[in-house]
């Protein structure tokens, strides 16, 4: 049933009113139709954005390395990734709560608070450089590590450990320990690790910008190609 419109005649005839005629039974059908529409549209669009609201996150806690210091926005290893994740027809939520300058000790201040806000199924944990570069003592880094992977894996989610190396001038010692204790740390809960963000590129000061410790943009797809391998199964699962 469709409701009458009715208009009220201007002051010269206050009590006289006129009615509008009913719509032909044409524009009736055609109003029908495009009401109709629009009731399939909405639905739709609803469904779709729960889903897009629900897809499982992909965290990447991480110091400025992740967070794209001195690269213009989109140019970290961090939007390719989520690119690639997308490209390659995972349903994820890719979510940077990379920090320059953070360390273990921050990473693990602050997760908490992120695994509870974002409930992650993926942890890319990227930290330790800054530890290291700092002359820190790395049994805390470690014990750090080991902190920020017990707490993700006990929320459900699945980790992964990107580490980093050290420049030779820091000693061999230190280097040696500093390297080894991300593959540690994953061996110890089976998490996922990465030995060494730069694989494979990290001689090449080409790559590097002025500083020679943050990677410039050509430098990010190869960050992304180490990374890949040992997330992906992560996704799947």
């Amino acid at each position: 049933m469709v409701e009458e419109l009715y208009v009220t005649r201007a002051r010269t005839a206050p009590q006289a009113r006129i009615i509008a005629p009913s719509p032909s039974k044409p524009l009736m059908l055609q109003l029908h139709r495009s009401f109709t529409w629009l009731i399939v549209i909405a639905l739709a669009a609803g469904p779709l954005s729960a889903r897009a609201a629900d897809a499982p996150v992909l965290l990447v806690v991480g110091d400025s390395i992740s967070a794209g210091f001195g690269l213009a926005g989109g140019e970290g290893w961090v939007t390719l990734l989520g690119a690639k994740v997308k490209s390659e027809g995972y349903d994820y939520r890719v979510i940077n709560a990379s920090i320059s300058g953070d360390t273990t000790a921050g990473g693990r201040a602050r997760l908490p608070a992120l695994l509870k806000q974002h409930r992650p199924a993926v942890v890319i944990v990227e930290l330790g450089g800054n530890d290291a570069l700092r002359g820190g003592d790395l049994a805390t880094t470690r014990a750090n590590l080991d902190s920020m992977v017990s707490s993700a894996q006990a929320a459900g989610a699945k980790v992964l450990i990107v580490g980093m190396q050290l420049p030779p001038n820091y000693g061999a010692a230190y280097g040696r320990e500093f390297n080894a204790l991300f593959t540690d740390v994953a061996k110890n809960h089976k998490a996922a690790v990465v030995s060494s963000l730069f694989n494979g590129f990290g001689e090449d000061f080409s790559l590097f910008q002025a500083d020679r410790v943050h990677p410039t943009a050509s430098a990010q797809s190869r960050i992304l190609a180490n990374v890949w391998p040992a997330l992906k199964p992560l996704l799947h699962s």
